[in-house]
């Protein structure tokens, strides 16, 4: 045999070996995350709060107390997370959102919401639906020129 069908034969087993390795510990992590997300709803309870507002920050910089900081990987502290300030009864808190149904959560308005801990699981509206807040879109420089 040819030396470089040798080699592409062993980058080859190389590559199978590391998609199967992937796809091992790609399910492992799906059922772990599939757990995670039973043991929050489990612990879910509903409760009526006003939102003051949301936007996306780094964890150290969202006033959450420091044992949660504590706790989250070294890697994710720098990581931007979507972040709820709301007044629930008498206090302010500030909470966690799912990525999912942040784009849900109004501003300045009271919702009921499914609360684990310090994590907000799901919305609801407390006088009708919630509709999806759409961002106006940026014109781009083309589409400028082409109205003047």
């Amino acid at each position: 045999m040819n030396g470089w069908l040798i080699a592409l034969l062993v980058i080859l087993g190389v590559i199978l070996v590391g998609f199967i390795v992937l796809a091992i510990v790609g399910n492992k992590m799906q059922k772990k995350n599939a757990a995670a997300q039973a043991d929050l709803r489990a612990n879910a309870q509903t409760t009526s709060m006003l939102v003051i507002d949301k936007k996306r920050m780094k964890l150290k910089d969202a006033g959450f107390p420091q044992i949660v900081i504590d706790q989250t990987p070294k890697y994710a502290r720098g990581t931007k997370v979507p972040v709820v300030k709301a007044k629930i009864g008498p206090q302010i808190h500030s909470l966690m959102c799912d990525e999912k149904i942040f784009d849900l959560v109004p501003v300045k308005k009271e919702v009921k919401a499914m609360i684990s801990g310090i994590y907000i699981v799901d919305v609801k509206g407390l006088r009708g639906a919630l509709q999806k807040e759409e961002k106006p879109k940026k014109k781009k420089w083309f589409s400028k020129k082409k109205e003047k």
